[in-house]
């Protein structure tokens, strides 16, 4: 009996394969899952019709391949026609949607197809001109007056990956309930025959969309302000150097050197393993150049130039510093120029950031992870994620914005080279003023998305109740809410002692991977002890991965 059900759901299983075989619109995802059914390849074909990829933090991500959980045209398609059905029923019908995309595998396919069905649909389509940073697109929703955008962009992923970033026409990312609700309405697409997708039909813009996203990084910087800042610049295979280099050149910085090996669009990534500039041996040639030019600073982009990473030089060479280091300096820098308003970030983020708000006497709030919750802050002046993603302008940009955040890094590096200072020496004053903020990740990737699942469930069933010694006082599950924040599936810990030591575990909202984010505060009463202070607050946090890792079994 039982092999005959099993026989009957391998039977079922081609036969949906084959069904989604007669529709693809692709040649190469076609022959990919032609060869896979006559194969008999069950288990991959199992794995590829499990479900349905869904919206996380950023859309939908996955890897490129046929069937409805990898990205691939069909999956586009029916995508688009959800979400054209959704913006038709909340009333905009005939309102236009912009369409960026990445240099990344099938991005220009995906985008190409995105603007065919809007336009079948009804509304009108505008199509970026060539691949593009994903904040010019962030931009552009506003700046043309969209109801909707869309951004083909698998940012930092593997090179096998690509993904769909939906915006609404606040210029900020889907959050709930619209996810859900274009969910649903993917969910009725029937066949993708019925689906009108026309030849033609929709705008090609130009280049006067870039223009007025240059245009508008005039706001980020002071007039007059110091820009001698001598800069080493990777696009780490992306699409990030041309504007980068715009818009340096446009406010009067020096050229940045370019990491030539980095610095063309290319969707297999030769020179890294991810292309990500927190990874290991990403940020190399970089450094290479680095030692060989001697600038004051090393900047980096992500593939789709939305997030920034910055590198300062040090007696040992080159430092990354971290996310949470330069949302520190530039806080920093933007109270010294007099900003006024709220100054955000998501929850796994440094908590120096509120003291400096608090010290400056700014609004401050913390949102869930995502710049899809960090831009819809009321009066949102500054906000960052230690993911190296800065909202420097969220007038312009209500996304993180890798372009902007560059050129205020390039501002402040500049401010303090004339002061004979660095941003080093800046850290350092935040250390004086607030405390050590040391901050750390436990970071594991998995094949087995249930590896996560257990984690978090052995978390959830025996929660820790010390970690480095230092007991948990503390212990919040965040898939029930807070008063301030809507449910996430993850857990925050706060522990005992002088280091306010916090710790918040979750699962990655796009790539498979546990995160877990730990900070440390190490009091700091002079200069002299800011080292032993920095050795202290990094035993604390290795304690602690030590611990969380036993606690969650992994």
């Amino acid at each position: 009996m039982q092999e005959q059900a099993q026989a009957q759901a391998q039977d079922d299983l081609i036969i949906r394969a084959q069904a989604w075989l007669a529709e693809d619109p692709d040649p190469e995802t076609a022959a990919e899952l032609a060869a896979l059914i006559e194969a008999g390849d069950t288990a991959e074909l199992a794995d590829r019709f499990s479900g349905t990829l869904q919206f996380g933090t950023a859309g939908l991500r996955g890897e490129i391949g046929a069937g409805p959980m990898r990205m691939n045209r069909g999956v586009v398609i029916r995508a688009a026609a959800g979400l054209a059905a959704y913006l038709k029923a909340q009333g905009h019908d005939g309102g236009l949607v912009v369409v960026g995309y990445d240099a990344r595998y099938k991005s220009a396919d995906f985008a190409r197809d995105t603007a065919a069905v809007m336009t079948g649909a009804g509304l009108r389509a505008a199509l970026l001109p060539r691949p593009l940073p994903t904040p010019v697109l962030a931009y552009a929703i506003r700046h043309l007056g969209a109801v909707a955008g869309v951004e083909v962009t698998a940012s930092h992923n593997p090179p096998r990956d690509n993904g769909y970033k939906v915006y609404l026409g606040d210029g900020s990312q889907i959050v709930s309930p619209a996810d859900t609700e274009i969910a649903a309405q993917i969910a009725a697409v029937g066949k993708l025959a019925d689906v009108p997708r026309p030849e033609a039909g929709w705008q090609e813009l130009g280049d006067e969309v870039l223009e007025a996203y240059l245009a508008r990084t005039d706001a980020v910087l002071t007039p007059g302000s110091p820009r001698g800042v001598r800069t080493v610049y990777t696009a780490m295979h992306g699409v990030g150097k041309d504007v980068v280099m715009a818009a340096f050149a446009r406010h009067g910085f020096p050229e940045p050197v370019l990491v030539a090996e980095q610095a063309e669009p290319d969707p297999a990534f030769p020179t890294v393993a991810f292309p990500n500039p927190e990874e290991p041996g990403a940020m190399d040639l970089a450094f290479a150049k680095a030692a060989e030019v001697r600038p004051d600073v090393v900047i980096a982009n992500d593939p789709d130039a939305d997030r920034c990473a910055v590198a300062v030089p040090t007696v040992d060479g080159w430092r990354m510093l971290r996310g949470d280091e330069v949302g520190a300096l530039l806080a920093a820098h933007l109270v010294h120029k007099g900003a006024r308003g709220v100054f955000a970030e998501s929850i796994v983020s440094s908590s120096l950031l509120g003291r400096i708000a608090e010290a400056a006497g700014v609004g401050y709030e913390e949102t869930l992870t995502g710049f899809k919750w960090i831009a819809r802050v009321e009066g949102l002046r500054y906000g960052y994620e230690e993911a190296l993603g800065y909202c420097v302008d969220p007038e312009g940009v209500r996304d993180k914005d890798g372009v902007t955040a560059a050129l205020l890094v390039a501002e402040l590096a500049s401010v303090l080279k004339e002061q004979g200072r660095t941003l080093t020496d800046l850290l350092d004053d935040l250390a004086m003023a607030h405390g050590l903020h040391a901050t750390d990740q436990l970071s594991v990737r998995v094949s087995d998305l249930s590896i996560i699942a257990d984690a978090m469930a052995a978390l959830r069933a025996q929660p820790p109740v010390s970690l480095a010694g230092l007991r948990v006082v503390s212990a919040e599950d965040l898939s029930k809410g807070t008063e301030s924040l809507p449910p996430t599936d993850g857990l925050r810990y706060y522990l005992d002692g002088e280091y306010k030591a916090r710790v918040i575990a979750r699962p990655s909202g796009t790539e498979p991977k546990l995160k877990c984010y730990l900070e440390v505060v190490v009091p700091v009463a002079e200069a002299s002890d800011l080292a032993a202070a920095r050795v202290r607050g990094q035993e604390v946090l290795d304690a602690i991965k030590k611990d969380l890792s036993v606690a969650m079994g992994i």
